[in-house]
Formats: structure tokens, sequence, C-alpha cells
């Protein structure tokens, strides 16, 4: 309650049909603009992965509007993409608005992003971030607990890392050493780290993300490391 006004909130598990599974993402539905302080206070007493905040930017009925402002905050940050909190979002307009339009827009700092509700579910349009080869940064990755590497790479667009790995056991078998990692300064130039190795069939890779400085030390499953893991 921010003051006489009231925000509805709504929590969806996302990437998953199961109750209780998948990523947990909080979305709140704005009429007006409000102070990214209180943003983030939100964010932080919703305690997940990102809440996901919408704007509609038509003069129109909520049913009728298809373009909204969409900002992702986690419980101690704003971040520039989130997939599972789009997806959220989009079932929120979808099945709880019961948005009249097949089609959503999103005016994000990522950039214009859609999402398109089709016979199987929600369809994501998200931008491709091509990772470049570099030096490995020794101090994370000891921090990670790896201590065998194929290489590493890095996606300019999401400042995310990612670390390649010989199989899939060293990928799940990993223990990061957290609290390492946030005392490594990193968070301008690093927002996460995706380790992964291919997959066991019928899967082509897995995958694991982590991002202790913006306040999620493990992310179940990750929309915008997909952009990079792509």
């Amino acid at each position: 309650n921010t003051g006489r006004k009231t925000i509805s909130i709504y929590q969806v598990d996302a990437f998953t049909k199961e109750p209780f599974k998948g990523n947990p993402a909080a979305v709140c539905i704005l009429q007006n603009k409000l102070e990214d302080d209180l943003l983030q206070f939100i964010a932080s007493e919703m305690n997940l992965s990102e809440t996901a905040f919408l704007r509609p930017l038509e003069e129109k009925p909520l049913e009728e509007t298809k373009t909204f402002s969409l900002r992702w905050f986690t419980p101690t940050v704003e971040v520039p993409l989130c997939g599972h909190a789009t997806l959220a979002a989009a079932t929120v307009l979808f099945y709880d608005i019961n948005i009249l339009k097949d089609e959503l827009m999103f005016e994000t700092k990522s950039g214009i992003l859609s999402a398109k509700k089709e016979k199987n579910g929600i369809c994501l349009d998200f931008p491709q971030d091509e990772p470049i080869e570099i030096s490995p940064p020794q101090d994370i990755i000891s921090a990670i607990a790896i201590t065998n590497f194929k290489n590493v790479a890095y996606g300019k667009r999401t400042k995310i890392l990612l670390v390649h790995l010989f199989n899939e056991e060293d990928v799940k078998s990993l223990k990061p050493n957290y609290e390492l990692m946030k005392s490594i300064r990193a968070r301008e130039k690093i927002k996460g780290v995706i380790v992964t190795a291919s997959g066991m069939p019928p899967y082509h890779f897995i995958s694991r993300f982590f991002a202790p400085w913006v306040g999620i030390n493990e992310d179940p499953v990750t929309g915008a490391a997909h952009t990079v893991l792509a």
C-alpha cells in the first residue's frame, strides 16, 4: 500500500507447468510512474530473484493496451534484462487481465521486446548476445570452485560471463563460494556467470547461473542467460 493507493502484485512460477516449480517472479501493474526507491523497496520485500513492473503506455482501457513499459528489479538492484519475469508479466496480461491482443510490446532498457500468445504458450523475442572468447578471470573461476574448463567467453550486451566445462557432472557438482564472489569487484563488468556443458540426449546443454553481485546467488532458470547460451 503506497499512501492511499494499492498496487496489485501477482506471483507467477515461470518455465514450468507444475505449481511451486520453475522460477518465481512478482508482477506489479502500475497506473503511474513511481519513484525508483519505492520500486526497489517493493522488490526487496517480495524477495524473489526478480519483480517486474509494468506500466501501460497507451491511453486506452487496460485490456485494449498493447504497449507497456517494463522494468525488472532484484531484491537489491535494477537489471537491464530478465527472461522469466518477462514471461510472468506476459502471462498476467494475457491470462489474468485478459488482454484482447495476441501480441504485446515491452519498452525496456534492452530495447523493444515482444511476447506473442500462441497455441502452445507464450513466445518471447529476445536480443541474442554473441559471446566472445576472453582470457579467464582467475579470481572468479577460483571463487566458483572451477578447476578445469574448455574456454571462457563474455557477452557484451548482457555483461554475462560464460564458462564452458567438459561434462555435465562437473556443472552439477559445483559449490561456489558466494561471499568470495561478492568480494571480487566485478559488478560493473560482470553481472552474472553461466557455467555450462553439453547435455545428455535429449538435451543440447545444461547450465547454472550465478549472480551474487545483483543479490541472486543462484537463479533456478534464467532467460537472459539463454540469449548467450543460444
